[in-house]
């Protein structure tokens, strides 16, 4: 089962997207939520990187939930969360 213990996340400029992490035992996953997905959970929020992260931080619980239900035990490295995923 994968969890998310570690509140740290990221801006990525290149994927347009905010990156976090969770882990299953020992096995660390990243996942990328994109800018599209971002504004669908949260429309007011600023098209800047503080404003993504802020939106990120204010709707963590849904994003991680949302995270749980597209990983895949040992399927890959990376998961993308999209618009379509909320």
């Amino acid at each position: 089962m994968i969890d998310f213990p570690n509140h740290s996340r990221s801006y990525d400029q290149t994927r347009r997207a905010v990156r976090f992490w969770g882990h299953d035992s020992a096995i660390e996953a990243s996942f990328f939520i994109d800018e599209g997905a971002l504004k669908r959970i949260q429309p007011g929020a600023d098209a800047t990187e503080s404003g993504f992260l802020n939106a990120f931080d204010r709707n963590r619980d849904l994003i991680c939930a949302a995270a749980a239900r597209k990983y895949v035990r040992g399927s890959r490295g990376s998961y993308d969360l999209l618009a379509g995923d909320f």
